[in-house]
């Protein structure tokens, strides 16, 4: 799956989305408010889907439109612009829109641990990250990428210099298919399924297992004036979006069911594969709820490996920091 990342360069006028807003709205109509998904749709959506198909955000009086962005589109400037009221965010690109000034927020987390991985094309070769030495590994050219392997090498006692790393894009899954490559950084949930269903005997080494805690990986964001100015729309769609991963964790195929009925060109068996490694993982459990203990272990994770050079607060993430805990 190619992450669209925040940061790159704006293309506000070509996305054409529209405020939204109860501006001009018939009395009692629901509240209009746009979400950019990360990525095209898929099976990590499928929650809210699934809470669009059962009517949980016309329950909360939200008339949510659900956008796919383009590959260039920038999430966050989106938010700040109001060109858009909501957004999913990879973790690490919300750490760095902080840091950068721009005043984003976690409104709840869409998965609850991480899914990037260090994917070896081969498993009868590498059991173990140890097994990495000297091998040639991909990586996207992504700050949370490197990190992800060094965090992977370092944990499994091998010095991450040992690699032949190499800058690939996000071509991870036609690169380890060819035999380019020994492994590559990627998504266990979406091209680690689809190496598996193209027969290549891969092994992951999945971050939450060697090195880094179990972070949310993607993130339910808006900014934080809105959060301020219309509180009531952010609880609203937090929510509805909670109710439609309840769904996805405990009734996977009618989730799937809602993705497949509101999408085009999706594979359902592929994306009932990736529905089901999520399931399996317990990523969306618990839903809709941030859990600080993690988040804590994440933010010093995210400053050891060089994402950003400031531990994010817990008020990113609609949290109130206990300063005690934080200094420790």
């Amino acid at each position: 799956m190619i992450r669209v990342v925040a940061l790159l360069a704006a293309i506000l006028a070509s996305v054409g989305l529209a405020a939204c807003g109860g501006d001009g709205a018939e009395p009692g109509a629901p509240q209009g408010a746009t979400l950019v998904l990360d990525f095209q749709p898929n099976a990590v959506h499928a929650g809210i889907y699934a809470a669009l198909a059962e009517g949980y955000y016309r329950d909360e009086g939200v008339d949510l439109d659900v956008q796919q962005p383009s590959a260039s589109t920038d999430a966050p400037k989106l938010l700040a612009a109001g060109r858009a009221q909501f957004a999913i965010l990879d973790i690490h690109d919300l750490a760095i829109a902080r840091e950068r000034g721009l005043e984003v927020v976690g409104v709840m987390p869409i998965v609850q641990l991480p899914l990037a991985a260090v994917i070896a094309r081969d498993r009868a070769e590498v059991h173990t990250p140890a097994d990495l030495a000297g091998k040639t590994v991909g990586v996207t050219g992504l700050p949370s990428d490197d990190a992800v392997l060094d965090s992977v090498l370092a944990a499994g006692g091998v010095d991450p210099s040992s690699v032949h790393r190499v800058t690939i894009g996000f071509n991870a899954v036609a690169d380890l298919r060819a035999g380019k490559l020994d492994a590559a950084t990627a998504f266990w949930n979406a091209e680690g399924v689809t190496l598996e269903r193209d027969g290549v005997p891969i092994r992951e080494f999945r971050v939450n297992r060697y090195g880094a805690p179990r972070y949310p990986e993607l993130v339910l964001c808006t900014t934080a004036k809105l959060a301020r100015q219309d509180p009531a729309l952010v609880k609203s769609v937090r929510e509805a979006t909670a109710k439609g991963y309840l769904i996805a964790a405990h009734d996977p195929s009618r989730a799937l069911s809602s993705l497949l009925g509101d999408t085009t060109g999706l594979d359902p068996d592929e994306q009932r594969s990736e529905l089901h490694e999520l399931d399996s993982a317990a990523a969306f459990v618990p839903a809709g709820r941030f859990l600080p203990a993690p988040l804590i272990k994440w933010s010093r994770w995210e400053v050891a490996h060089g994402i950003v050079d400031s531990r994010p607060s817990l008020r990113a993430f609609g949290l109130q920091p206990d300063i005690r805990v934080l200094g420790g």
